[in-house]
């Protein structure tokens, strides 16, 4: 499933890729599902206790590459870092077998411009399979549209990294066959790899379904302690789209965070610099506790009820309705609400009508009101360096 990209040629701006239909390819998704079936291999072969350390110590790097490097760093730029380490991050990431850091993070970027909404490219709004795993096997979203990420994007070794995405995981998978055989092969490499694949989907498909809103965010972000055991922090994922530019997702010390605090680790070694923290006014506003209006959720509500009663004023349109004289206790059951708005002197087919608009002209104004506060959120996270009056131990 390698990505196409446009990519700047002499200093030209960067386009942006065509929009595919969105319909599953399930010729390139057969690797896909190859590789959930390879652990099975494991059966026919024996398996030591190195492989499952092998199993175990992947997980955890290659989860830190993909939470640190490809979210924190090439999503957000919630730290800085020089070319080598970033660089050792991107190849780190590909590892994961989840594409090249151009690809994710582009994508990513689109998930919160329009988290939640038509343009987001994994909603649970579409249900829960797609947000989980079928966007990704969709046609829709194999090209990489470099205009989201055209800072990075400069980068020509970046740029190499993303179009030989590939060379990261053939190189992993003979590095484990050559320390563990066929056992670390089966259990090393491509077990590692499903629970990673599906650690790292459970943050777009569970954590906007299961968990705790702690802020009002425009969105159904949640956070999940079991999500963040789960991906090394990234669990806290309505802390994360209060915040999105903060690279510490834990707020509150008992808020398990270890990506940030190997980022911490790093840093102290200079190995990273310029980490971003929540700001400590920021902290303790907007909370849905203290009463603030949860927009994200209410558009949601109101989004699934519109569709409920959309449909149902669908099968009312699909049906004969009685006409203007005809009395409204001689109406069907389904129509009694078109006999009373032809007796009020709306005739059935006005008021259907009427009562589209007004299901309309409510969710334009929730959708107003939603982007009002992503602008005001976003005019608000600008994250300083950090600030030392910040103790983590009070937080």
């Amino acid at each position: 499933m390698s990505p196409t990209q446009t990519e700047p040629a002499d200093g030209a701006s960067l386009e942006t890729a065509p929009e595919s239909p969105d319909r599953t390819d399930w010729v390139s998704a057969i690797p896909f599902f190859a590789v959930h079936l390879a652990p099975l291999g494991a059966l026919f072969v024996t398996v030591t206790w190195t492989d499952w350390l092998l199993c175990g110590i992947l997980y955890v790097v290659r989860m830190f590459c993909i939470t640190a490097g490809y979210h924190r760093y090439f999503s957000h730029r919630s730290f800085k870092t020089n070319r080598v380490v970033q660089f050792a991050l991107a190849f780190g990431g590909t590892t994961a077998v989840q594409k090249g850091p151009l690809w994710w993070a582009s994508h990513h970027r689109i998930h919160h411009r329009f988290t939640d909404l038509d343009g987001d490219v994994h909603s649970p709004r579409d249900g829960v399979w797609w947000s989980h795993v079928g966007w990704i096997l969709s046609t829709k979203y194999k090209e990489t549209d470099l205009s989201n990420i055209a800072d990075f994007a400069a980068y020509p070794e970046l740029r190499w990294l993303e179009r030989f995405w590939w060379i990261g995981p053939w190189a992993t998978a003979l590095a484990c066959l050559a320390i563990g055989g066929w056992g670390g092969l089966f259990i090393g490499f491509f077990l590692s790899t499903v629970l990673l694949w599906h650690g790292t989907f459970l943050v777009n498909s569970m954590a906007h379904l299961v968990g705790r809103r702690r802020y009002a965010t425009p969105d159904t972000s949640r956070n999940s302690w079991v999500v963040a055991l789960i991906t090394g922090g990234e669990g806290w994922h309505n802390n994360h789209h209060y915040l999105p530019a903060s690279s510490r997702q834990g707020f509150r010390w008992w808020e398990f965070d270890p990506t940030w605090y190997l980022l911490r680790g790093m840093a102290a070694l200079h190995l990273v610099h310029g980490l971003k923290r929540p700001p400590v006014r920021l902290l303790d506003q907007a909370k849905v506790g203290d009463g603030a209006f949860d927009i994200g959720m209410f558009r949601s509500y109101w989004e699934r009820a519109a569709k409920l009663t959309g449909d149902q004023l669908a099968d009312m349109m699909a049906s004969p309705l009685p006409s203007a004289g005809h009395p409204a206790s001689t109406a069907p059951p389904d129509h009694q609400g078109t006999a009373e708005g032809a007796a009020t002197g709306l005739a059935p087919e006005a008021e259907v009508s009427h009562l589209r608009r007004c299901i309309s002209q409510a969710l334009e104004s929730a959708d107003l009101l939603a982007s009002a506060t992503r602008r005001t959120r976003r005019n608000d996270l600008v994250v300083s360096e950090p600030q030392p009056a910040a103790d983590d131990s009070r937080r």
